[in-house]
């Protein structure tokens, strides 16, 4: 691209001027027929119609960018981050100390790389998926969707399991059936993602305020009950093993700091195309770092607690509701009504799970985006709320599997994305900016060999140094003593970040795009 991408505010980041376009709203109306006016009284009320187009520069807003502080506050302060430090024990019998300093280092790590991503919603106006564009092609941009269509539903399988089982142990003998919470917990999910990104907002700006509290309560109870962070010491490995569990666990919780990567900047792309991106990226770096490592130290802590009747509620099938149903039972009715305002927790960390597929299936390619936004949303619904009534008695093992797969990907996927921003498309690189302009035409974007051939670099590097119960790659077998240890994201990060640039500038020299 030449310089004339930089001639004013609007083009700092290659922007084309905007277009005039048809409102959203209007186009989905009149492509849908006899159903138009039905659509049109849908919108008027307040639906999102938009959903992967580019929001064009005079069609943003002024909402405030602190409003990326709490939305991601609130998405991970909840009870669905707990778990994670739960893992660190009873899968990988760590201890306490152990479990924290894993979350801080490995959780700064997966923040600061979700934080960047989300840099490129203001930016571009376009969302996450479709950014991809530009770097792995329509092609690579369709697979990368399928990958985000499974993490977030995924994610949002394991938060309404975890609601559900929260809700059903409120009263174990006359409670509410599991299978019963998480529908509820489901439904409470869909109906601010149906209606679309101003009320994702507005419910994410202030639900962090009484989990916050919440979980106050849990670390004061929870220490009343007897915190022993001695307890697992003569259970923990040693040697080698000790390092391999280590880096295990840290693989899980770079997946759950990282696994908001491919959503990041869905959520930011209204903000003016001129807001500073340091601002965007220290404002979702803390609203990621903090809340999370503070519910899921909250989750280590609890684990330690070695009371009878708190061990027999966490159970053998590792039922952290149950766990957290104890904590509060010293409250009595009051800690019941605790126990079911953290339950609907799920619901904030939920929503960007649901908003997000229905984006991701609409990225898949034309056919698919025509389909009104919410339709996909009902969809993703059903999907993932079937998915946590057939999976609802194996949480723990859905949880620690899928973040581990879950980092892999998104460890490739972002480097990609980075070193196309940083080294193609900066100012003065070989592409010098973002020609916003054909986000959507397949025949001006990259061809995307580049792309997915680094990813199936990455690929190949998550296989040789992953280690999972099903299958243990050479290099992780020969890092770890007798399991192994899980090397995977780091392995394909290191992979697609050594193939990617020549790859790329090959592409560019041989098509120039």
């Amino acid at each position: 691209m030449s310089d004339e991408y930089y001639q004013d505010k609007e083009k700092a980041v290659g922007i084309e001027p905007p277009e005039v376009e048809v409102a959203p709203d209007q186009a989905i109306a009149k492509r849908f027929g006899a159903f138009g006016p039905f659509l049109e009284k849908l919108f008027a009320s307040g639906v999102e119609a938009r959903g992967v187009e580019r929001v064009p520069e005079d069609q943003r807003e002024t909402r405030n960018v602190w409003n990326n502080l709490l939305m991601w506050w609130s998405v991970n302060t909840v009870l669905t981050t707990i778990p994670i430090g739960v893992l660190g024990k009873y899968v990988f019998t760590l201890t306490f100390q152990h479990t924290v300093a894993t979350i801080l280092c490995f959780g700064f790590l997966g923040a600061n790389a979700t934080a960047f991503v989300a840099t490129l919603g203001p930016q571009t106006g376009l969302r996450t998926m479709i950014i991809t564009r530009y770097s792995s092609g329509y092609i690579g941009c369709t697979l990368y969707s399928i990958l985000n269509i499974l993490t977030q539903l995924g994610f949002a399988t394991t938060a309404v399991i975890l609601g559900g089982q929260t809700l059903a142990s409120i009263n174990s003998s006359h409670g509410i059936p599991l299978v019963a919470g998480i529908i509820i917990i489901g439904v409470c999910c869909l109906i601010p993602c149906f209606v679309g990104y101003n009320m994702v907002h507005v419910y994410e700006k202030y639900a962090w305020i009484v989990t916050f509290f919440i979980m106050c309560c849990l670390y004061g109870l929870g220490a009343k009950a007897g915190f022993d962070i001695s307890a697992q010491k003569s259970a923990e490995d040693t040697g080698r093993a000790l390092s391999a569990d280590i880096i295990s666990f840290g693989g899980i919780v770079f997946g759950s700091f990282a696994g908001w990567a491919p959503v990041a900047a869905d959520y930011n792309v209204r903000l003016p195309a001129d807001t500073p991106a340091l601002r965007v990226f220290t404002l979702t770096m803390f609203g990621l770092y903090i809340p999370i490592c503070f519910t899921s130290i909250l989750g280590a802590a609890l684990i330690t607690i070695t009371d009878p009747e708190y061990a027999a509620a966490f159970g053998a099938d590792g039922s952290t509701g149950g766990l957290i149903a104890q904590v509060l039972s010293p409250w009595g009715g009051g800690g019941k009504f605790l126990l079911v305002l953290l339950a609907f927790s799920c619901i904030a960390n939920n929503i960007p799970n649901t908003y997000s597929t229905a984006l991701s299936i609409q990225a898949l390619g034309r056919p698919l985006a025509v389909v009104p936004r919410f339709i996909w949303v009902i969809f993703a619904f059903l999907v993932y709320t079937i998915a946590g009534v057939a999976g609802r008695e194996h949480f723990s093992e859905i949880l620690s599997n899928f973040l581990s797969i879950l980092s892999y990907w998104t460890a490739f996927f972002i480097v990609i994305m980075a070193e196309e921003h940083f080294i193609f498309r900066r100012p003065g690189g070989k592409l010098g900016g973002y020609n916003l302009a054909i986000w959507d035409q397949p025949s001006k974007l990259p061809p995307g060999f580049a792309g997915i051939l680094a990813g199936c670099f990455g690929v190949v590097g998550a296989i040789v140094g992953m280690a999972q119960v099903w299958y243990t790659g050479p290099i992780g077998q020969k890092a770890g003593a007798t399991y192994g240890a899980d090397l995977g994201f780091e392995l394909a990060a290191a992979f697609a970040a050594v193939t990617y640039p020549p790859l790329r500038w090959i592409e560019i020299k041989l098509t120039g795009r």
